[in-house]
C-alpha cells in the first residue's frame, strides 16, 4: 500500500479490526442484558448487578471501541481512497445506523439506571438482532464489494 499510512496501514488495519470486535461484542451483549434486566424485579439485586454490568459494559469496552474503530476505519479509508466507492457508501451508512443504536442504548441503559425503562424484554429480543443482521451486510459489502 502506498497511501499515507505508509507500512503502518497492517497495525491500523489489525487495531481497527480489534476495535470492530470488541464493539460488536458489546453491541450483542448489551441488549442481552437488557432484555434480562427488563425481567428483573425494578427494585431487586440483579437489577442493581444489571445496572452496573451494563455501564460498566458501555464506558469500558464499548464506547472506546467504538471511537477507536471510527477514527481507524476513516483513516483506512483515506489511506485506499474508498470515499469514491459505492460499496464504502453502503459500509458507511450500515455504520452510521450501527453508531446510532449504541447511543440508543446508552439512552435505555440511563433509562433503567433511572428506574425508568419504556420497553419490553421482547423489545430488546428483537432489537438483538439488529446488530448481527447489520454487521453481515457490512462483512458482504467489505470483502464482496458488490458496487
Amino acid at each position: 500500500m502506498t497511501g499515507f499510512l505508509g507500512q503502518a496501514y497492517i497495525w491500523v488495519l489489525i487495531l481497527h479490526i480489534l476495535s470492530i470486535i470488541t464493539w460488536m461484542a458489546g453491541l450483542f451483549y448489551l441488549p442481552r442484558l437488557f432484555v434480562y434486566h427488563a425481567q428483573a424485579n425494578p427494585t431487586g439485586e440483579p437489577a442493581e448487578t444489571f445496572k452496573v454490568m451494563e455501564r460498566r459494559l458501555l464506558k469500558a469496552i464499548m464506547n472506546p471501541s467504538m471511537i477507536v474503530a471510527w477514527v481507524l476505519g476513516l483513516a483506512l479509508a483515506l489511506h485506499i481512497g474508498a470515499f469514491t466507492q459505492g460499496w464504502f457508501h453502503g459500509k458507511l451508512l450500515l455504520v452510521v445506523i450501527m453508531s446510532a443504536l449504541h447511543m440508543a442504548m446508552g439512552k435505555w441503559r440511563k433509562d433503567f439506571e433511572a428506574g425508568q425503562n419504556k420497553h419490553g424484554h421482547k423489545f430488546y429480543r428483537i432489537i438483538n438482532e439488529v446488530p448481527t443482521v447489520t454487521l453481515i451486510l457490512v462483512v458482504i459489502l467489505v470483502k464482496a464489494k458488490p458496487f
